[in-house]
Protein backbone atom coordinates (compact mmCIF):
# COMPACT_ATOMS: atom_id res chain seq x y z
CA UNK A 1 0.00 0.00 0.00
CA UNK A 2 3.05 2.61 1.04
CA UNK A 3 4.81 1.33 -2.11
CA UNK A 4 1.35 2.76 -4.11
CA UNK A 5 1.05 5.17 -2.29
CA UNK A 6 4.68 6.67 -2.78
CA UNK A 7 4.04 6.08 -6.90
CA UNK A 8 0.60 8.28 -7.02
CA UNK A 9 2.54 10.84 -5.58
CA UNK A 10 5.48 10.63 -7.86
CA UNK A 11 3.51 10.77 -11.02
CA UNK A 12 1.42 13.65 -8.81
CA UNK A 13 5.18 15.56 -8.57
CA UNK A 14 5.74 15.13 -12.39
CA UNK A 15 2.52 16.61 -13.79
CA UNK A 16 2.60 20.03 -10.84
CA UNK A 17 2.98 23.47 -11.58
CA UNK A 18 6.48 22.11 -10.21
CA UNK A 19 7.80 20.51 -12.94
CA UNK A 20 6.26 23.37 -16.03
CA UNK A 21 8.33 25.83 -13.68
CA UNK A 22 11.24 23.28 -14.91
CA UNK A 23 10.36 24.52 -18.53
CA UNK A 24 12.83 26.79 -20.15
CA UNK A 25 11.48 29.80 -20.14
CA UNK A 26 11.61 31.61 -23.54
CA UNK A 27 10.45 35.22 -25.39
CA UNK A 28 10.17 35.57 -28.61
CA UNK A 29 10.28 38.91 -30.61
CA UNK A 30 6.59 38.02 -32.98
CA UNK A 31 4.53 35.53 -33.33
CA UNK A 32 5.85 33.48 -36.11
CA UNK A 33 9.14 32.87 -34.18
CA UNK A 34 7.17 31.98 -31.33
CA UNK A 35 5.64 29.40 -33.74
CA UNK A 36 9.38 28.25 -34.57
CA UNK A 37 10.00 27.71 -31.21
CA UNK A 38 7.11 25.67 -29.68
CA UNK A 39 7.76 23.56 -32.43
CA UNK A 40 11.30 22.80 -31.70
CA UNK A 41 11.18 23.32 -27.96
CA UNK A 42 8.01 21.04 -27.58
CA UNK A 43 6.66 20.49 -23.81
CA UNK A 44 9.86 21.51 -22.47
CA UNK A 45 9.61 25.55 -23.19
CA UNK A 46 7.65 28.24 -21.96
CA UNK A 47 7.22 30.55 -25.02
CA UNK A 48 5.72 34.55 -24.94
CA UNK A 49 5.74 36.22 -27.91
CA UNK A 50 5.63 40.07 -27.34
CA UNK A 51 3.94 40.96 -31.01
CA UNK A 52 1.34 38.73 -30.34
CA UNK A 53 -1.10 37.15 -33.23
CA UNK A 54 -2.36 40.10 -36.13
CA UNK A 55 -0.08 42.24 -34.43
CA UNK A 56 2.93 44.76 -36.77
CA UNK A 57 5.87 44.50 -35.51
CA UNK A 58 6.84 47.21 -37.68
CA UNK A 59 5.13 49.65 -35.24
CA UNK A 60 5.33 47.16 -32.31
CA UNK A 61 5.57 49.85 -28.87
CA UNK A 62 6.70 48.24 -26.14
CA UNK A 63 5.18 48.49 -22.44
CA UNK A 64 7.00 48.02 -18.96
CA UNK A 65 5.06 44.38 -19.33
CA UNK A 66 7.21 43.96 -22.14
CA UNK A 67 10.60 44.45 -19.87
CA UNK A 68 9.23 42.10 -17.26
CA UNK A 69 8.55 39.19 -19.73
CA UNK A 70 12.07 39.85 -21.07
CA UNK A 71 13.38 39.75 -17.17
CA UNK A 72 12.17 36.80 -16.51
CA UNK A 73 13.18 35.15 -19.92
CA UNK A 74 16.18 32.58 -20.00
CA UNK A 75 16.50 32.81 -24.02
CA UNK A 76 15.23 35.48 -26.33
CA UNK A 77 14.70 35.04 -29.93
CA UNK A 78 14.81 37.71 -31.84
CA UNK A 79 14.90 37.68 -35.83
CA UNK A 80 17.77 40.58 -36.50
CA UNK A 81 18.26 42.21 -40.11
CA UNK A 82 17.16 44.84 -38.84
CA UNK A 83 13.49 44.32 -37.73
CA UNK A 84 13.59 44.75 -33.54
CA UNK A 85 14.53 48.18 -33.64
CA UNK A 86 13.00 48.68 -30.29
CA UNK A 87 14.46 45.66 -29.07
CA UNK A 88 18.19 46.88 -27.25
CA UNK A 89 16.43 49.55 -25.46
CA UNK A 90 13.85 47.14 -24.00
CA UNK A 91 16.83 45.23 -23.20
CA UNK A 92 18.81 47.69 -21.31
CA UNK A 93 15.72 48.68 -19.35
CA UNK A 94 14.57 45.19 -18.44
CA UNK A 95 17.89 44.34 -16.81
CA UNK A 96 17.80 41.17 -18.63
CA UNK A 97 20.34 38.38 -18.08
CA UNK A 98 18.77 36.53 -21.24
CA UNK A 99 20.90 34.70 -23.71
CA UNK A 100 19.85 36.23 -26.97
CA UNK A 101 19.61 34.31 -30.30
CA UNK A 102 19.58 35.51 -34.08
CA UNK A 103 17.51 33.11 -35.83
CA UNK A 104 18.46 34.69 -39.12
CA UNK A 105 21.92 34.63 -38.55
CA UNK A 106 23.78 32.62 -41.60
CA UNK A 107 21.19 34.45 -43.83
CA UNK A 108 22.62 36.36 -46.60
CA UNK A 109 20.24 39.43 -46.43
CA UNK A 110 18.46 40.89 -49.51
CA UNK A 111 19.00 44.63 -49.47
CA UNK A 112 15.68 47.56 -50.07
CA UNK A 113 18.51 50.32 -50.77
CA UNK A 114 21.24 50.35 -48.00
CA UNK A 115 19.21 48.73 -45.35
CA UNK A 116 18.62 45.09 -45.42
CA UNK A 117 15.35 43.29 -45.67
CA UNK A 118 14.20 41.60 -42.58
CA UNK A 119 11.48 39.33 -43.83
CA UNK A 120 13.73 36.23 -44.52
CA UNK A 121 11.89 33.75 -43.38
CA UNK A 122 9.44 34.41 -46.31
CA UNK A 123 11.85 31.28 -48.01
CA UNK A 124 11.21 28.06 -46.76
CA UNK A 125 14.45 27.42 -47.03
CA UNK A 126 15.29 30.13 -44.27
CA UNK A 127 13.26 29.11 -42.12
CA UNK A 128 15.09 25.98 -41.82
CA UNK A 129 18.16 28.40 -40.84
CA UNK A 130 16.25 29.91 -38.06
CA UNK A 131 14.83 26.30 -36.60
CA UNK A 132 18.59 25.28 -36.90
CA UNK A 133 19.27 28.62 -34.90
CA UNK A 134 16.72 28.31 -32.58
CA UNK A 135 17.41 24.37 -31.79
CA UNK A 136 21.01 24.98 -30.80
CA UNK A 137 20.19 28.17 -28.87
CA UNK A 138 17.75 26.09 -26.92
CA UNK A 139 20.25 23.09 -26.22
CA UNK A 140 22.82 25.64 -24.82
CA UNK A 141 20.08 26.98 -22.57
CA UNK A 142 18.82 23.50 -21.24
CA UNK A 143 21.73 20.99 -22.03
CA UNK A 144 19.62 18.47 -20.41
CA UNK A 145 16.99 18.81 -23.00
CA UNK A 146 19.25 18.73 -25.58
CA UNK A 147 18.37 15.64 -27.69
CA UNK A 148 14.92 16.57 -27.14
CA UNK A 149 15.12 19.85 -28.78
CA UNK A 150 17.29 17.68 -31.58
CA UNK A 151 14.62 15.66 -32.43
CA UNK A 152 11.86 17.87 -32.58
CA UNK A 153 13.92 19.90 -34.76
CA UNK A 154 14.79 17.41 -37.02
CA UNK A 155 11.32 16.46 -37.35
CA UNK A 156 10.12 19.88 -38.35
CA UNK A 157 12.79 20.58 -40.52
CA UNK A 158 11.09 17.22 -42.43
CA UNK A 159 7.85 19.25 -42.64
CA UNK A 160 9.68 22.17 -43.70
CA UNK A 161 11.14 20.45 -46.85
CA UNK A 162 7.74 18.62 -47.93
CA UNK A 163 6.34 22.30 -47.89
CA UNK A 164 9.11 24.28 -50.32
CA UNK A 165 8.60 21.10 -52.39
CA UNK A 166 4.65 21.76 -52.11
CA UNK A 167 5.21 25.66 -52.94
CA UNK A 168 7.78 25.11 -55.72
CA UNK A 169 5.35 22.56 -57.45
CA UNK A 170 2.48 24.99 -57.18
CA UNK A 171 4.49 27.41 -58.81
CA UNK A 172 5.28 25.38 -61.27
CA UNK A 173 1.67 25.54 -62.80
CA UNK A 174 1.46 28.94 -63.14
CA UNK A 175 2.28 30.32 -66.66
CA UNK A 176 5.68 31.94 -66.28
CA UNK A 177 4.41 35.16 -67.91
CA UNK A 178 1.78 35.41 -65.07
CA UNK A 179 3.84 35.02 -62.11
CA UNK A 180 3.62 38.75 -61.43
CA UNK A 181 1.76 40.37 -58.45
CA UNK A 182 1.14 44.04 -56.94
CA UNK A 183 1.83 44.33 -53.84
CA UNK A 184 1.70 47.41 -51.56
CA UNK A 185 3.58 45.65 -48.73
CA UNK A 186 7.20 44.87 -49.83
CA UNK A 187 7.56 41.89 -47.78
CA UNK A 188 8.35 39.19 -50.12
CA UNK A 189 11.63 39.58 -51.52
CA UNK A 190 12.76 36.34 -50.28
CA UNK A 191 9.65 34.83 -51.01
CA UNK A 192 9.97 36.14 -55.32
CA UNK A 193 13.84 35.08 -54.68
CA UNK A 194 13.23 31.21 -53.83
CA UNK A 195 10.28 30.83 -55.97
CA UNK A 196 10.33 32.89 -59.28
CA UNK A 197 7.06 35.07 -58.13
CA UNK A 198 7.24 39.08 -58.26
CA UNK A 199 6.33 41.12 -56.34
CA UNK A 200 6.24 44.61 -57.88
CA UNK A 201 5.43 47.72 -55.51
CA UNK A 202 3.29 50.36 -57.10
CA UNK A 203 5.20 53.60 -57.90
CA UNK A 204 4.91 56.37 -55.67
CA UNK A 205 2.35 54.59 -53.42
CA UNK A 206 3.30 55.22 -49.42
CA UNK A 207 2.36 51.79 -47.29
CA UNK A 208 1.66 53.93 -44.42
CA UNK A 209 -1.27 55.83 -46.07
CA UNK A 210 -4.80 55.05 -47.38
CA UNK A 211 -3.88 55.76 -51.45
CA UNK A 212 -4.95 58.90 -53.41
CA UNK A 213 -7.18 59.32 -56.18
CA UNK A 214 -4.04 60.28 -58.28
CA UNK A 215 -2.58 57.01 -56.37
CA UNK A 216 -5.13 54.71 -57.61
CA UNK A 217 -5.06 56.11 -60.94
CA UNK A 218 -1.25 55.56 -61.27
CA UNK A 219 -1.79 51.70 -59.96
CA UNK A 220 -3.91 50.74 -62.76
CA UNK A 221 -1.42 52.23 -65.33
CA UNK A 222 1.16 50.40 -64.17
CA UNK A 223 -1.51 46.91 -64.21
CA UNK A 224 -1.79 47.89 -67.66
CA UNK A 225 1.24 48.58 -68.32
CA UNK A 226 3.29 45.65 -67.04
CA UNK A 227 0.03 43.44 -67.53
CA UNK A 228 0.06 42.54 -64.17
CA UNK A 229 -2.91 39.38 -63.54
CA UNK A 230 -3.57 40.08 -59.64
CA UNK A 231 -2.88 42.61 -56.99
CA UNK A 232 -2.35 42.48 -53.24
CA UNK A 233 -3.37 45.72 -51.76
CA UNK A 234 -3.48 45.46 -48.05
CA UNK A 235 -3.35 48.99 -47.56
CA UNK A 236 -6.60 49.67 -49.37
CA UNK A 237 -8.98 49.16 -46.92
CA UNK A 238 -12.08 50.63 -48.87
CA UNK A 239 -13.94 47.84 -51.35
CA UNK A 240 -14.63 50.01 -53.74
CA UNK A 241 -11.26 51.01 -54.92
CA UNK A 242 -10.55 47.76 -55.29
CA UNK A 243 -13.53 46.91 -57.41
CA UNK A 244 -12.50 50.09 -59.33
CA UNK A 245 -8.81 49.08 -60.57
CA UNK A 246 -9.92 45.51 -60.78
CA UNK A 247 -12.78 46.67 -63.27
CA UNK A 248 -10.56 48.97 -65.08
CA UNK A 249 -7.45 46.51 -65.51
CA UNK A 250 -9.01 43.04 -65.63
CA UNK A 251 -6.63 41.77 -62.82
CA UNK A 252 -7.77 39.90 -60.06
CA UNK A 253 -8.03 40.61 -56.69
CA UNK A 254 -5.93 38.34 -54.65
CA UNK A 255 -7.23 38.84 -50.97
CA UNK A 256 -4.86 38.95 -48.50
CA UNK A 257 -0.95 37.65 -48.05
CA UNK A 258 0.28 37.14 -44.37
CA UNK A 259 3.79 38.39 -44.34
CA UNK A 260 5.06 39.81 -40.19
CA UNK A 261 2.45 37.68 -38.34
CA UNK A 262 0.49 34.90 -37.50
CA UNK A 263 -3.45 34.87 -37.19
CA UNK A 264 -5.31 34.11 -34.19
CA UNK A 265 -5.98 30.29 -33.70
CA UNK A 266 -9.18 30.40 -35.41
CA UNK A 267 -7.66 32.24 -38.32
CA UNK A 268 -6.28 30.80 -41.56
CA UNK A 269 -2.95 31.53 -40.55
CA UNK A 270 -2.16 29.94 -36.96
CA UNK A 271 1.03 28.64 -37.75
CA UNK A 272 3.78 29.69 -40.02
CA UNK A 273 3.05 26.43 -42.19
CA UNK A 274 -0.51 27.27 -42.35
CA UNK A 275 0.77 31.08 -43.25
CA UNK A 276 3.17 29.81 -46.11
CA UNK A 277 0.42 27.73 -47.31
CA UNK A 278 -2.23 30.18 -47.23
CA UNK A 279 -0.44 32.41 -49.51
CA UNK A 280 0.62 30.15 -52.40
CA UNK A 281 -3.05 29.71 -52.40
CA UNK A 282 -3.97 32.92 -52.94
CA UNK A 283 -1.03 33.48 -54.93
CA UNK A 284 -2.19 30.18 -57.31
CA UNK A 285 -5.92 31.34 -57.42
CA UNK A 286 -4.84 34.96 -58.28
CA UNK A 287 -2.16 34.30 -60.56
CA UNK A 288 -3.75 30.45 -62.71
CA UNK A 289 -5.24 31.14 -65.83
Amino acid sequence: MRRLWLTAFALALATSPLRAEQRLNVVASFSILADLVKDVGGDRVNVTSLVGPNGDIHVFAPAPSDAKKIADAKLLVVNGLGLEGWLPRLVQSSGSKATIVTASNGIPPLKHGSEADPHAWQSVANAKIYVANIRDGLAAADPADAQTFRTNADRYLAALDALDAEVKAAVAKIPPERRKVISTHNAFGYFAAAYGIEFIAPSGVSTETEPSARDIAAIIQQIKTDRIPAIFLENISDDRLIRRIAAETGAKVGGTLYSDSLTGENGPAPTYIDLVRHNIKALTRALGQ
